[in-house]
Order: structure tokens, then C-alpha cells, then sequence
């Protein structure tokens, strides 16, 4: 048992609490009882903006135990969103019903000590696999385990997994980045594992593998609950559960090998050879070839129910009617009376924590990270200098007089607490991705293009470049920041800057524009860091042939830079 506790007189900082990393070992039973999800939508027309609630999921319940458990829905039918609304990871405040752990309510922090695997892998390419598990470890096991104590757990889990042989190698093949991502969903050793569509845009070979490698793990005693979409018959034969789920209602929920028998007392017959997973889709899509007319053709009559869901309800509607009606449905009912009758007597099977590190730590490790990562991209880097180099040499030889002027100014070019991991990610941003490229940038160009020599210029030339990366940079997030959906936000950014670039200044005199259109400059990020540099470079400087001609008097000043 590990323990972190702090005592402060300041209200703002987080109390850590135990951690009984035994205790996620235990077997764990999940139900949820009379599940509906609503979410808000809004829909907007000019200024107007309209809100309206829609339902996602309407009186859902089951008994997720351990084993295999999986959820099954057509595509872009909410199975993903329902395994979040039971790996409690989305919003809560349309929710209700009850879900509950071993008969007693989640604690807050469920999804801290439970694993998930989302469905698009978010294992970075550079590191090992080792130092990607290095790094959930460091930020999901608590600051009082020893770093002899978290390396032997990484070892535990790459042995379990079966990657000794490429542990110290980048993560490659699909199958690496699968297994690798449920590594660091188990480093905790949770006793509850979600994934999301796990053999998703993998090969059959590779996804049996997986499923393989899962039913290894669940025989452990661990409740594995899991979205798929139209996997094989070979691994549908591991599936230990089976939940089907059509426009948020429940089709079915039991054992996965009784599927077909369920369905075939329903009126659907999956023909010899077919894939019962792909029976189940066609059936609930409508498309299936297999509803018969009457039970007749099996030798019997059909009752009240099979008559209404073969002949006067829609295929959803009457398939969720006829498990309401099913044995399955009964001894779910009966499990879930009994799981939750205990509820007050028991213990929450998970001690309530917050984090098990602090701000700093995952401050660090976050920044680590991304250094990392941009440590073993070193080809940007090349590519920015070579870049640069091509660009200035095109520039070369530039002579001070009035034709060169329009040249020089055409050319002017940027798991853990979200306050942590912005502010983390932010720093390694504004270093890597904006100060160093921008000293690159200056740095090659200024004195390749010969420009005004002296070392107060070129630190306002730098300084100038950084500012505009940075002001821009901040736009975006800001921009970022009001809308919800990422169509919306590119939409956004791409109309900003093209407004930025038009009143840039470069190709628009100001002088000629309509006043009623020409404070729009003054919105314009680029515009500002066009005009220093202007002034930084041509003041006090001659181009024009003939006695005191410095640039301060010169008419092309007033055309580049709106000063006399």
C-alpha cells in the first residue's frame, strides 16, 4: 500500500489518498441500471443559436463480468460514446441511471484506475516502447513507488504482452502500437480494461492476435469491455459477452455463443457459413435476408410477440421488445437486483484520489515527452535549414539602391492535469516550435541578405520575428477556445489568416484603400511586425541617389512604411 498525503491550509491544492494497487487486481463486476444519455445540441443560423436536447441511449442495463465483454453497434451508432459513458469520460450531466462497481457507486476517480485504449492509437513514433510505458508509469503510479519498483512493473507488462524482443526498439508495425497502447492502459494493473474498437485498420492476422492477447488477459480474473465493428467468426468464438445495441436501444445481452440461438427464436435464421457478426448488423439494419414470415416453417405457431416484431414493428423496435421479454432479460434483471441490493453494505472496491502526482512532476514529464519526440524528428530540422539557406541565396548579392527595396520587403516569413499538460505543452511550443525556428529563420536570412549590419537591428529583427510567432500563436488558441467542433475552428483560423495576409501590407497600399476599410489593418498581427521591421531596416539608411537622401526624407518611405 502506497500513501501520499499533504496537508495544507490552502483550500486550492489537492489532497492525494491511498492507493491499494492490490486492490485493482481483485475481480470486478461492472452493471449499469437503467442507462439513458442525453446530449445538447446546438444549431446556430447567423446570429441565432438554438439548443435542444437529443437521446442517445434510453433504459439500458446489464452485468459486465470478467471475461470478455463486447459492444457491437453499426457504424456511427454510439457504441464508442456508450463505453465512454461506462469508463465514466465524457459528461456526466446527461446522464442517468446508475453504474456501479462491484455493487457500489464509481468512485470520482474511476477513470484514473481503470485503463482505456482509445481507438486511434496515441503511441508516439520516436520513443521505445519502453519509454512510452515509462511514461504512463511516471504519471499514472504514484511518486512514492521507487524507480526499481516502477521498472519492474514496465517489465511485468511487457512480458505479459509479448514485447520483450522489440522493448527497446521505436514502435513500428500496427500490431507494436496496439499492443504498446493497451501496455500503458494496464501499467496500473486495473482490474477493468476499456478499448475502443481495438482491431480497427488492422489485418485479420493482427487482429486475431489481439483478441487473443485480451482473452489471455481477462482469464486473469480482469473485466475487459470492449467496441468492435465486424471482426471475424475465429474472434468472435473468444467473445465471453455480447451486448447489440441499435439507435440506443438494447437488441441483446448475454452470453455471445447463445446469439444465434436468441435471434433464431426471433424469427432471424443466419444461413450456414455466414458471419454471425455480420448477421447480427444486416439484421439490425434492416438488410437482412433472413426474417421469415411465420414460425411455421420451423414446425410450430408464433406467438403474439414474434407476429408483432415479423410483421407490424419496425426491426429495432421489435427486437428491443422481444428481449424485454427474454429469459436473458430476466436473469439480467435478477443479477442486477442482486448486485445492487448490496449496494450501501459494501466498500467501494477503488480509494478515492484526485492525482498520484503532483503539478510539477507531470509538468516535467510532459515537457520530457515532447522533447523526446522532437529529438527523434531531426529531419524538420535539417529541412528548415536547408530551407532557409535556398531562400537567402535567392537574395544574395542585393545592392542598396531603389530597385532592390520592393525585394528586401516582399520577404518576410511560424494523462495528467489539462493546467499541466497545456502549460507544459505550451512551453515546448513556444521553444521548439516557435522561439528556435524563429532564430533559425533570423539568424541564416539576415546576415545571408546582407541587411542593415550593427547588432541592435538584428536583435530587433529577432525579437520582431518571435512577437509576431507568438501574438499569432496566442490568436489561434484564443480562436480555438469558442468553438466546439474542429470543422468550425479550421474554418476560423483559415479566414484569420487570410484576413492577416491581405492587410498584411505587402501587396496593399493603405494609402489608395477606402478609409472606410483601412483601420481593418490595425486587426492584422503580421501587419505590425511588417511595419518594425520596415523601420528597423530602411531608417537612417540611403538608397536614393543625390545629396541627403537617407531614408527618413525618401518618398519610398512613405509608400512602405506611412511615415514622411
Amino acid at each position: 500500500m502506497y500513501e501520499c498525503t499533504f496537508s495544507t491550509s490552502s483550500p486550492t491544492i489537492i489532497v492525494m489518498a491511498f492507493i491499494d494497487l492490490k486492490s485493482f487486481t481483485q475481480e470486478t463486476v461492472l452493471s449499469f441500471h437503467n442507462i439513458c444519455y442525453r446530449v445538447k445540441e446546438e444549431h446556430s443560423f447567423l446570429f441565432r443559436r438554438k439548443t435542444f436536447e437529443r437521446e442517445i441511449f434510453t433504459n439500458i442495463s446489464g452485468v459486465m463480468k470478467p471475461g470478455l465483454n463486447a459492444i457491437m453497434e453499426c457504424t456511427g451508432g454510439g457504441k464508442s460514446l456508450f463505453l465512454d459513458v461506462l469508463a465514466a469520460r465524457n459528461d456526466p450531466s446527461g446522464l442517468s441511471g446508475d453504474i456501479l462497481i462491484n455493487g457500489a457507486p464509481r468512485p470520482a476517480n474511476f477513470k484514473y484506475n481503470s485503463g482505456f485504449v482509445v481507438q486511434d492509437d496515441l503511441v508516439l513514433g520516436t520513443p521505445t516502447v519502453r519509454e512510452n510505458l515509462a511514461f504512463s508509469a511516471a504519471l499514472r503510479l504514484p511518486t512514492t513507488m521507487t524507480k526499481h519498483e516502477k521498472d519492474e512493473r514496465i517489465k511485468v507488462v511487457i512480458e505479459e504482452l509479448g514485447l520483450d524482443e522489440v522493448a527497446d526498439s521505436k514502435v513500428r508495425s500496427g500490431e507494436e502500437r496496439k499492443k504498446t497502447s493497451i501496455a500503458m492502459g494496464l501499467i496500473t494493473d486495473p482490474s477493468i480494461l476499456f478499448l475502443d474498437e481495438p482491431t480497427t485498420g488492422l489485418d485479420f492476422s493482427t487482429a486475431n492476435a489481439i483478441v487473443s492477447l485480451l482473452k489471455n488477459i481477462s482469464e486473469q480474473g480482469r473485466t475487459i469491455i470492449f467496441s468492435f465493428h465486424q471482426p471475424q467468426h475465429s474472434i468472435f468464438k473468444l467473445f465471453d459477452s455480447l451486448t447489440i445495441l441499435a439507435s440506443g436501444k438494447l437488441m441483446y445481452h448475454g452470453p455471445a455463443q447463445k446469439a444465434l440461438e436468441y435471434f433464431k427464436s426471433a424469427g432471424y435464421h443466419c444461413e450456414h457459413l455466414n458471419n454471425p457478426l455480420d448477421f447480427f448488423l444486416d439484421v439490425i439494419n434492416g438488410d437482412s435476408p433472413a426474417a421469415v414470415t411465420a414460425m411455421q416453417e420451423e414446425g410450430g405457431e408464433a406467438n403474439e410477440t414474434e407476429q408483432l416484431l415479423i410483421g407490424r414493428l419496425p426491426v429495432i423496435k421489435g427486437l428491443a421488445q422481444f428481449y424485454s421479454k427474454s429469459p436473458f432479460y430476466r436473469e439480467t434483471e435478477t443479477e442486477l437486483e442482486r448486485l445492487s441490493g448490496g449496494q450501501h453494505s459494501r466498500s467501494p472496491t477503488f480509494k478515492e484520489i484526485t492525482y498520484v502526482t503532483t503539478f510539477c512532476h507531470q509538468f516535467r514529464w510532459i515537457f520530457w515527452r515532447s522533447f523526446r519526440n522532437l529529438m527523434g524528428r531531426l529531419k524538420p530540422w535539417i529541412v528548415e535549414v536547408i530551407l532557409q539557406i535556398l531562400l537567402s541565396v535567392t537574395f544574395l548579392g542585393l545592392k542598396n539602391d531603389c530597385t532592390e527595396i520592393q525585394n528586401k520587403l516582399e520577404y518576410i516569413s511560424g494523462y495528467y492535469r489539462v493546467s499541466s499538460y497545456f502549460l507544459g505543452k505550451l512551453l515546448f511550443e513556444f521553444l521548439f516550435r516557435r522561439f528556435f525556428p524563429s532564430f533559425i529563420f533570423t539568424g541564416i536570412l539576415y546576415w545571408i541578405l546582407g541587411l542593415k549590419r550593427g547588432i541592435t537591428a538584428f536583435l530587433i529583427t529577432m525579437i520582431t520575428t518571435l512577437m509576431v510567432a507568438y501574438s499569432t500563436t496566442a490568436m489561434i488558441l484564443a480562436i480555438g477556445t469558442r468553438e466546439n467542433a474542429a470543422s468550425g475552428k479550421t474554418r476560423l483560423v483559415t479566414i484569420y489568416f487570410v484576413f492577416m495576409l491581405v492587410f498584411l501590407g505587402m501587396s496593399l497600399n493603405f494609402e489608395t484603400m477606402a478609409p472606410q476599410l483601412s483601420w481593418l489593418q490595425y486587426f492584422s498581427i503580421p501587419h505590425y511586425g511588417y511595419m518594425a521591421l520596415q523601420h528597423n531596416e530602411f531608417l537612417e539608411q540611403k538608397f536614393c541617389s543625390g545629396p541627403n537622401t537617407t531614408m527618413s526624407n525618401c518618398r519610398l518611405l512613405t509608400f512602405y512604411c506611412g511615415v514622411m
